[in-house]
């Protein structure tokens, strides 16, 4: 079953194409992983199929359903966003930014659920400062699942969290997709995580250029090449500006 499927998706603002003639497919249990330059139109494609964005040409259907015509099929995607949604100072615990994003009443058992989900039952009641970087990362998938979506979107969900707790970060994702059963779509700089946690590959910038197996993708040196020498420049301007 496609969980997501998109037909010749445009968007342009102002004269200006930001997503031209996107098509593909997301199978239920795939882990797609989108790599593609700044501006490539990335975060503009998940707020396309977020429904906050609605102004565009194509169609866009998640679980069968044209997310126009059917806005509440939305509350089955979970998202992470690339910017922190949540200031530092925000004066709620762990427990009750969860609790924030329920659906439901009265569901104190299910947000302690998802909280040893992400392995921060035992933080429940510190505030989201007193959280490391990799906690509150953890904490926002935490807000993202509560409502147990067949989705997960997440946008460079890694960018400010260090090595060692990007493996926990991935591990975390990797029990979600495989024993949870959600299918995860999530984009990134980084072609080596990429590379190693999707099993599938989108590449896009503005187009799509390649979408298929990781191992397909491995194959194919011109663009392994391409992204490679992107990935390298991005790293190295990154760190530089840092």
């Amino acid at each position: 079953m496609n969980v997501v499927d998109i037909q010749n998706l445009n968007y342009v603002i102002d004269s200006s194409v930001i997503l031209n003639d996107i098509s593909f497919s997301v199978k239920e249990g795939d882990f797609l992983g989108i790599i593609g330059p700044n501006g490539a139109g990335k975060t503009i494609l998940f707020y396309c199929m977020l429904g906050l964005i609605e102004n565009y040409d194509g169609k866009i259907d998640i679980l069968g359903s044209d997310t126009r015509k059917n806005p509440s099929i939305r509350k089955k995607i979970g998202y992470v966003p690339q910017k922190r949604t949540i200031y530092n100072e925000f004066p709620a615990t762990a427990e009750e930014i969860v609790s924030m994003a329920v659906f439901e009443k009265n569901s104190y058992n299910k947000v302690h659920s998802v909280l040893k989900v992400v392995d921060l039952f035992d933080q429940r009641n510190k505030r989201f400062n007193q959280l490391s970087g990799g906690q509150q990362q953890r904490l926002l998938i935490a807000k993202a699942i509560v409502n147990d979506p067949i989705l997960l979107i997440l946008d460079e969900p890694t960018n400010a969290v260090d090595l060692e707790q990007q493996n926990n970060f991935f591990t975390l994702l990797n029990k979600l997709n495989k024993e949870d059963h959600v299918t995860i779509i999530w984009s990134s700089h980084d072609l080596e995580a990429i590379s190693n946690y999707s099993n599938k590959i989108g590449c896009i910038n503005k187009q799509l250029f390649f979408h298929g197996t990781s191992k397909d993708f491995s194959e194919n040196k011109h663009l392994l090449n391409t992204f490679d020498e992107f990935s390298m420049y991005f790293h190295m301007h990154t760190h530089e500006h840092k």
